[in-house]
């Protein structure tokens, strides 16, 4: 182990470790959108309220185009996802996940499930997509960034909706309607 008492970054990473770092959250980003691909219409069924409908279905679309692009941005690098090392992101979501059927009775408790369980993945994918934005310059191929970028900007037009209709159920003048 490294001597933690460093006061930050010691030299320069190696264009191997880059590549490496890339790739494995590249990877964990993609098992997220392969599970969200497959997770998406089931919820779509229990939603109550028609603007998390929507945004349910507009997100699917949109997961569709990144899941796309991530796999153009495989093939500029010549690689396959790998999705072997994705346990512990898939039990962090399928716990927020199983949430959603605790409020089986209660449709407004439910649709606010799905809204947590929906943003918890769009701010994982944010942030997940800016630190390999950071990082794609290093792997010096443009075009991986501009996709990249395109994937961060939409996650986040994602996040800024669902966070729209969330504040819906706390504000008493705007409550949703089914």
């Amino acid at each position: 182990m490294e001597d933690s008492s460093a006061s930050g970054p010691q030299g320069s990473l190696t264009a191997q470790q880059i590549q490496h770092f890339f790739v494995l959250h590249l990877d964990r980003v993609y098992c997220v959108k392969a599970h969200l691909q497959e997770r998406l219409p089931e919820i779509s069924n229990y939603s109550g309220f028609i603007d998390l409908t929507k945004a349910i279905s507009e997100t699917q679309i949109v997961i569709d185009k990144q899941v796309v692009r991530m796999d153009e941005i495989y093939g500029l690098l010549g690689l396959t996802p790998q999705l072997d090392n994705c346990q512990a992101m898939i039990g962090l979501i399928e716990d927020a996940f199983s949430a959603i059927y605790l409020e089986d009775e209660d449709r407004q408790m439910r649709d606010l499930s799905i809204l947590l369980y929906l943003q918890n993945i769009e701010s994982l994918e944010s942030t997940s997509f800016r630190l390999l934005n950071l990082a794609a310059p290093l792997l010096a191929r443009e075009k991986i960034q501009q996709l990249l970028l395109k994937n961060f900007n939409e996650a986040r037009e994602d996040l800024a909706m669902l966070q729209l209709i969330t504040r819906q159920y706390f504000t008493p003048d705007s409550r949703p309607i089914s």
